[in-house]
C-alpha cells in the first residue's frame, strides 16, 4: 500500500456537484492499494498515519500526531499511485490492485483507521470520478510505502 498524505486546514470531496466528505483541521489521506497488500499493511499503515508527529505544537515545531490534535482524516482511494513510467509515455496501472482485491482492503482500512482513531473518518467513493479540495497546511505532504516497512 502506498500514501500520500497532506497536511490540511480543510479538504472536501465532491462527487456530481454533491459534497461527500469534509473535513477541517487535519489529514488527506490518498490510498493505493496493490495485489499482494494484506491486513498487516492496513495495520502498519494506519499506525504510522495516526501517530506521524507533522503537527505543530506550542513552538511551531512539528511534535503533534493527528491523534494529539484531534484532527479530522478524508481518505481517497487512488489507484494511480502505484503508476510505473519506466516505459513510454502512457503509465502502467499493473500493479494496482483489482476492484475485487482492493475494495475489501480499502473498507478494512476504513474500519482499522476509524476503531484506531475512536470517531469516524470521511471518505472517497471507490473508483468514482472525485474532485478533491484542499488546503495544503505548510505545506506537508509525506509518502509511505508499506512495503518500506521493513
Amino acid at each position: 500500500m502506498k500514501v500520500v498524505i497532506q497536511r490540511v486546514l480543510e479538504s472536501s470531496v465532491t462527487i456530481s456537484a454533491t459534497v461527500i466528505g469534509k473535513i477541517n483541521q487535519g489529514l488527506l489521506v490518498f490510498l493505493g492499494i496493490e495485489s499482494s497488500d494484506d491486513d498487516s499493511d492496513i495495520i502498519w499503515l494506519v499506525n504510522k498515519i495516526l501517530n506521524l508527529r507533522i503537527f505543530n505544537d506550542e513552538k511551531e515545531v512539528m511534535n503533534k500526531s493527528l491523534i494529539d490534535v484531534n484532527g479530522g482524516v478524508l481518505l481517497i482511494s487512488q489507484f494511480t499511485l502505484h503508476a510505473s513510467t519506466k516505459k513510454g509515455n502512457r503509465p502502467s496501472y499493473i500493479q494496482a490492485a483489482k476492484s475485487d482485491i482492493a475494495i475489501p482492503l480499502y473498507e478494512r482500512f476504513i474500519s482499522q483507521m476509524q476503531q484506531q482513531l475512536g470517531k469516524e473518518i470521511q471518505t472517497g467513493e471507490f473508483g468514482a470520478d472525485m474532485k478533491v479540495s484542499l488546503v495544503n497546511d505548510g505545506p506537508v505532504t509525506i509518502i509511505i510505502d508499506s512495503k518500506d516497512k521493513k
